[in-house]
C-alpha cells in the first residue's frame, strides 16, 4: 500500500525522479547478499524504506516470532547496505506501534522505549524500534542522514483487504462489504470497540514526504504523522457503514483482544514543517471502498 502510493504521489509531484521499484518477486529483502548486489550494482542518491511483513491483531499476536524475525533481517539488510554503499539519505517507516501500550495524552517521539510495549503486536514493534535506532546512530556516528517517519495507522489504495489478518479499517471495509453482498444483518467486532485508533490517507503521507525530501538533513530523527484525532473502533465501524451503505447491525466478541488502548500521536513538530492532512475520513474511505470493488468486484 504504502509502496505504491509513493510511486504515484512521485509520478504526481517529481515526474523527473529516477524510480527503482523492485517487487518482492525481483528483490528478496531478506537476503543481504541481493540487497548488497542490488545497491552496489545502481547509483541511489535516497532510499524509502517502506517494505515489512505486515499483518492485524491476530496475525501480530500468534507470529511475534516470525514477525520479529523478518522484519529485523529487512531492516537491518535495507539500512546497513545502503550505508555500505554510499547511501546518504534514507526515509525508514517506522509505526505507531513503537510506542509504550498505556501512556496518556498524545505519544510524543521522545516517548519510544519510555514504557512496556502492547504484547500483542510486541515483535514488530521490536523490529520497528531497532530499525528507528540504527538510522539514528549512523547519522550521529557517520554524518548520513538516515530519518524516521513514524506514521499513525495508514488505509486507502492497493491496502490488504483481509477480515482476518489485515489492519483495521481494510477489515473493515471487507467485512461489510461482504455483508452488503450477502445481505448480512449483523457484523463481529472484537473486543469492546472502545480503544482508540487515529488513520491518514494513505496519499497524504506520502505526498508530504515527497514534499519534505529536499531537505532531509534538517529533520527531527523521526517524526510523527497523524490526524491530530483519534476514534473508537466502534465509531470507525459506523463511518464505514456510514460511507458504504450499510445498514445493518454491529456485535462484539468479547473473548477476542481489543488491543492497546490508545495510539494517538503529538504531531506538533511535523505540523511546523507543513504537514495538513487533507483527505477527510468518509472521502477515504469511499475511496478506499472503490479500490476494493475494483479489485474484488462490487457488491
Amino acid at each position: 500500500m504504502v509502496g505504491s502510493s509513493f510511486l504515484r504521489q512521485i509520478k504526481k509531484l517529481k515526474p523527473d525522479w529516477e524510480v527503482l521499484a523492485p517487487t518482492r518477486e525481483q528483490l528478496d529483502l531478506t537476503q543481504q547478499g541481493t540487497v548488497r548486489e542490488f545497491l552496489r550494482n545502481n547509483l541511489v542518491d535516497c532510499v524509502i524504506h517502506a517494505a515489512a511483513k505486515v499483518g492485524g491483531i491476530k496475525g501480530n499476536a500468534e507470529n511475534l516470532p516470525e514477525f520479529l524475525i523478518e522484519n529485523s533481517r529487512i531492516n537491518t539488510n535495507v539500512i546497513q547496505e545502503s550505508f555500505e554503499s554510499g547511501v546518504k539519505e534514507l526515509v525508514n517507516l517506522g509505526s505507531s506501534c513503537m510506542y509504550p501500550k498505556d501512556f496518556h495524552g498524545p505519544l510524543k517521539e521522545e516517548d519510544i522505549l519510555a514504557g512496556p510495549l502492547e504484547p500483542t503486536n510486541e515483535g514488530y514493534a521490536l523490529a520497528k524500534i531497532s530499525a528507528e535506532r540504527l538510522c539514528r546512530f549512523l547519522t550521529n556516528k557517520y554524518g548520513v542522514h538516515y530519518k524516521t517517519i513514524i506514521p499513525c495507522n495508514l488505509y486507502g489504495k492497493a491496502d490488504r483487504y483481509d477480515a482476518e489478518n489485515g489492519h483495521l479499517m481494510a477489515a473493515i471495509i471487507e467485512k461489510i462489504a461482504l455483508a452488503i453482498k450477502s445481505n448480512q444483518q449483523t457484523i463481529e467486532i472484537w473486543g469492546t470497540g472502545e480503544t482508540r485508533r487515529e488513520f491518514v490517507y494513505v496519499d497524504d503521507l506520502t505526498g508530504f514526504i515527497i514534499q519534505m525530501m529536499g531537505d532531509i538533513a534538517s529533520w527531527p530523527p523521526c517524526l510523527n504523522i497523524g490526524m491530530g484525532q483519534d476514534h473508537t473502533v466502534n465509531e470507525y465501524y459506523q463511518l464505514a457503514a456510514n460511507a458504504l451503505g450499510y445498514k445493518g447491525n454491529f456485535a462484539h466478541n468479547h473473548s477476542q483482544p481489543s488491543g492497546m488502548k490508545h495510539k494517538l500521536m503529538d504531531c506538533s513538530k511535523a505540523i511546523k514543517l507543513g504537514w495538513n492532512p487533507k483527505t477527510k475520513l468518509e472521502v477515504g474511505m469511499t475511496e478506499a471502498y472503490k479500490d476494493y470493488q475494483s479489485r474484488y468486484g462490487t457488491a
